[in-house]
């Protein structure tokens, strides 16, 4: 198999960035529609957030905020976007790059994706799990997010279960 040179997955992952700053760049200009909100999680830990300390204390890893009745003054930029909240009655102001994004979900409409970053070894595995699924032809080739290491069996009309395509869960490549 050739190397995967064009990184379908980064621009995977940059399209569903744009539907989000897309989405937020139209509530900042017309307001939010009817009754949608969003669930936004967030890498409190990427350098590029900018949020109190207060803040960072409680969520040190991850954040998920919710942009629905109470939201002040939202700034959306190609990059990143600014919002006020309030938590416990104190406003707060965050700044999050799209780029530090997790997950993204409006309730109001049950739409939402997860927003995940392949590390090189988890590439990789991806890479070689393709490999030896070429060398097996009509073998489908399976992959879980969800996490762990599993394997499906097909039945051949004979009644016995039998391994024919391998699930390759990426979340046991990446980095916890």
């Amino acid at each position: 198999m050739s190397d995967d040179t064009i990184e379908y997955d980064v621009l995977a992952l940059d399209a569903m960035r744009g539907v989000i700053r897309t989405v937020l760049q139209r509530v900042q200009k017309r307001g939010m529609p009817g009754e949608h909100h969003f669930f936004i999680s967030f890498d409190t830990s990427s350098p590029s957030v900018l949020i109190s300390k207060r803040l960072k204390d409680r969520y040190p890893d991850e954040m998920t905020i919710v942009i629905q009745h109470q939201f002040w003054d939202l700034q959306v930029w190609d990059d990143r976007f600014e919002v006020k909240l309030s938590f416990n009655n104190v406003p707060e102001r965050l700044v999050v790059p799209f780029s530090a994004v997790r997950r993204f979900h409006d309730p109001s409409v049950d739409f939402g994706f997860n927003l995940q970053v392949f590390d090189p070894a988890a590439r990789a595995a991806l890479q070689h799990a393709h490999a030896a699924a070429e060398g097996h032809p009509g073998v489908p080739l399976l992959v879980d997010q969800s996490g762990g290491a599993d394997e499906a069996a097909q039945d051949d009309g004979d009644g016995q279960g039998k391994r024919s395509a391998e699930i390759v869960k990426l979340d046991t490549f990446r980095k916890k």
